[in-house]
């Protein structure tokens, strides 16, 4: 959980340096190296190394070793007295903690007549944001149970014409800086841009798409990523000068995109993610495949089919370059280097239907929404899903209470009857460490 490099006041060794370490971490080793060494019934089609087959560590790495404590109170102790040693620790373990001892407790939401969850993002420790299929922008307050409407961004052409496009609001992006937040305009066709943490308009970007915007993704502070129905993929920049308005009442610019390109071998744009390990953006269409593009050039690179051709609509990568993908019975494990299937994270629930997909702080556990209301958590490190401490014998799910179907659209003859949630989006707050869960009818 945590690391401390001591640095000893008194005598030539800290408390933390005992000799029989350095003799249970050869024990360790080679415990693993024999587990390794095994042939299994059934050979894997993915098998990782080690560096060295030596057991002995140099007597620098010894001497790291018996210096560094991974006692808790060292660290907090430490961090008190503001010390010098250099300290680290694992920000994914609270979280984890939480999850395998049944801690977490949903916090159902009433959102009244507004029409399925697509999209939210933590603004704050306390503000969540999100976007509905009514097309309408959000933003909850989770303290004082407040929910107040963000005005849509109106474009030129949504002015001219009483045509409007509304779908829903199908993405929600926040950069690196957490100064711009990325959405959909009034009309879906269109991107809006707001100013953080105050949420004032900046601009709106059209005329790029001729179709719905379904993702976006943020190279840097100023370049962002859309993706469309249209098989487009455009280019937008948010230049300083659009954020140096000195007017009393907000308002806001029109922008055209840098750049759009059709996204070749594609059937509508899904998913969108920025691989910043790689500087290559990866998008995600209906028709199975994923497409690789260069994100210093905005060229597409390559194309690959993947494996499942149904129903991918998700898309999420680790810290490492590791992808992601949500499929209908299954996600799939990608290496960014080859596109190869590293492996097949099978739905505990058959036909469920992954929705929606994220990786930890940390990268070691995969988080996945599903089409029947339940959180599943896979541990990466482990290669299975993640155990409850409490009851050996469950894995870590947490379940969506039930919602209601309003009379409206495809259910008029249906009377508020009660319907298992699809998790079409989930987060996690980056500073308290803790989850919220968005939901929606499954289609």
């Amino acid at each position: 959980m945590s690391k401390t490099r001591m640095i000893p006041i008194y005598g030539r060794t800290p408390h933390c340096s005992i000799r029989q370490r350095i003799e249970d971490r050869r024990n360790i080793a080679r415990a693993l190296r024999l587990e390794h060494s095994r042939k299994p019934d059934k050979p894997e089609d993915f098998v990782t190394y080690e560096d060295s087959d030596s057991d002995e560590e140099t007597p620098a790495v010894q001497k790291e070793v018996l210096s560094t404590s991974y006692n808790f109170v060292d660290y907090v102790r430490s961090r008190e007295i503001m010390d010098k040693s250099v300290r680290a620790i694992n920000p994914d373990y609270g979280s984890r903690h939480i999850l395998t001892h049944e801690m977490f407790k949903e916090t159902p939401l009433s959102l009244g007549n507004m029409n399925k969850v697509f999209c939210s993002q933590w603004l704050s420790d306390r503000q969540v944001v999100f976007g509905t299929k009514c097309n309408k922008l959000m933003v909850y307050d989770v303290f004082t149970h407040s929910i107040d409407q963000i005005p849509s961004l109106i474009s030129w052409r949504d002015s001219l014409s009483t045509d409007q496009q509304q779908c829903g609001i199908h993405s929600v992006q926040i950069n690196p800086s957490r100064t711009l937040l990325a959405t959909g305009a009034r009309n879906t066709y269109d991107v809006a841009i707001y100013r953080l943490p105050t949420l004032d308009p900046v601009c709106v970007g059209e005329n790029a798409h001729k179709d719905w915007v379904f993702d976006m993704c943020w190279l840097d502070d100023e370049f962002l990523v859309s993706g469309s129905r249209d098989t487009k993929m455009a280019l937008w920049r948010i230049t300083p000068d659009l954020l140096e308005s000195k007017e009393e009442i907000p308002t806001y610019q029109h922008i055209s995109a840098l750049s759009v390109k059709e996204c070749r071998n594609s059937q509508k744009v899904r998913a969108l993610t920025f691989n910043k390990a790689y500087q290559e953006v990866a998008a995600l269409s209906l028709n199975g495949f994923i497409h690789i593009w260069c994100a210093e050039t905005f060229k597409q690179k390559l194309s690959r089919k993947l494996p499942s051709s149904q129903e991918n609509v998700c898309l999420a990568v680790q810290s490492t370059g590791l992808y992601a993908i949500g499929c209908r019975s299954y996600t799939l494990l990608l290496d960014c280097r080859t596109l190869q299937a590293v492996k097949k994270v099978s739905s505990r629930y058959t036909g469920c239907g992954i929705r929606s997909a994220s990786f930890s702080f940390q990268g070691d556990i995969l988080t996945m929404g599903t089409g029947v209301g339940m959180l599943m958590f896979y541990d990466l490190k482990a290669g299975k899903y993640l155990e409850s401490s409490i009851n050996s014998s469950r894995t870590v799910v947490l379940k969506a209470s039930k919602g209601f179907v309003f009379p409206e659209e495809d259910y008029q003859d249906i009377q508020n009857v009660k319907y298992v949630p699809a998790i079409y989006t989930h987060c996690y707050d980056k500073s308290v460490r803790q989850s919220v869960t968005k939901k929606g009818c499954s289609e």
